[in-house]
């Protein structure tokens, strides 16, 4: 707990300092970064990084795909680099195929695209709408609060088990108090930010939606849910504890970011449709 505490108050000022730059390429920086430790911690977990070239072809990926998607002029050769990825795969297996099994390229096919594009999604956010900061806090904070409610009310009261076999500590009281903590979370980031700026900046510019942002919340808890038991029952298959302990307390990159994978995507497809925030005429 005390680990947990101290790696937050080092955590969080980093954090806000580069929400505070609100940088396209900064944001692409980190979230390549990101995806690339997440992916080689489950390439570790699954023992595939004894396999040189399905690790490397996979981390070479990896690493270019978000610049792929978000790169205006190289999105349309993305779908060459993905083409290319799977052909040299299958290409590996078809060569080494008495050491390389489908299920394995499959594996490491399936999380070399599920995580880069998922986390390239904060980057679509950031740079694809005028408040796109904000929406890439909401995309942090409701899974990352979630989680934390969840974690503090369920080790307080947590007596009836969500999924025993895949992650005996996660119960129906903290999966309710997770769910709770986003909804006053998102009270909160809704009626205080155009507050705040109205307070800097003498006058308030925008309103916020924040009926739809408590509904996109309430959504994006349970998403939460299912991308951190999704990541327990991957981990629980592989035998291991944590991703990583790159994050002391926390553990690995993938143990932080379990939670936000499906939630990114989410969100973006949700504002895309309707933005929470509008200017004042």
């Amino acid at each position: 707990m005390l680990t947990r505490i101290l790696t937050a108050v080092v955590a969080v000022p980093l954090l806000i300092f580069l929400l505070w730059l609100n940088n396209t390429a900064v944001m692409l920086v980190v979230m390549t970064l990101a995806s690339a430790l997440a992916v080689g911690e489950i390439l570790l977990a699954t023992k595939y990084f004894s396999n040189k070239g399905v690790a490397a072809v996979c981390m070479i990926f990896v690493t270019a795909m978000p610049t792929f998607l978000c790169i205006d002029v190289l999105i349309p050769f993305f779908p060459m680099l993905a083409a290319a990825f799977l052909l040299i795969m299958f290409i590996i297996m078809l060569f080494d195929h008495e050491n390389v099994k489908f299920e394995e390229i499959s594996l490491m096919s399936f999380v070399s695209f599920l995580i880069p594009l998922s986390l390239s999604t904060i980057v679509f956010m950031q740079k694809g709408f005028d408040f796109g900061i904000y929406y890439v806090v909401l995309a942090l904070l409701i899974p990352w609060i979630s989680d934390a409610g969840a974690y503090f009310v369920g080790s307080a009261i947590g007596k009836h088990k969500m999924a025993p076999k895949i992650s005996p500590k996660k119960s129906w009281e903290g999966f309710f108090g997770g769910l709770i903590t986003a909804i006053i979370t998102a009270f909160i980031v809704g009626f205080g930010y155009p507050w705040a700026d109205g307070l800097i900046n003498g006058e308030v510019t925008f309103t916020v939606n924040v009926l739809y942002i408590v509904v996109v919340s309430i959504i994006g808890s349970v998403l939460g849910v299912i991308g951190d038991f999704s990541a327990s029952l991957l981990k629980r298959q592989c035998m291991v504890k944590d991703f990583g302990n790159i994050i002391p307390g926390h553990g690995g990159i993938l143990d932080r970011f379990d939670s936000v994978l499906f939630v990114a995507p989410f969100l973006y497809l949700a504002f895309s449709f309707i933005e929470p925030v509008q200017m004042i005429a």
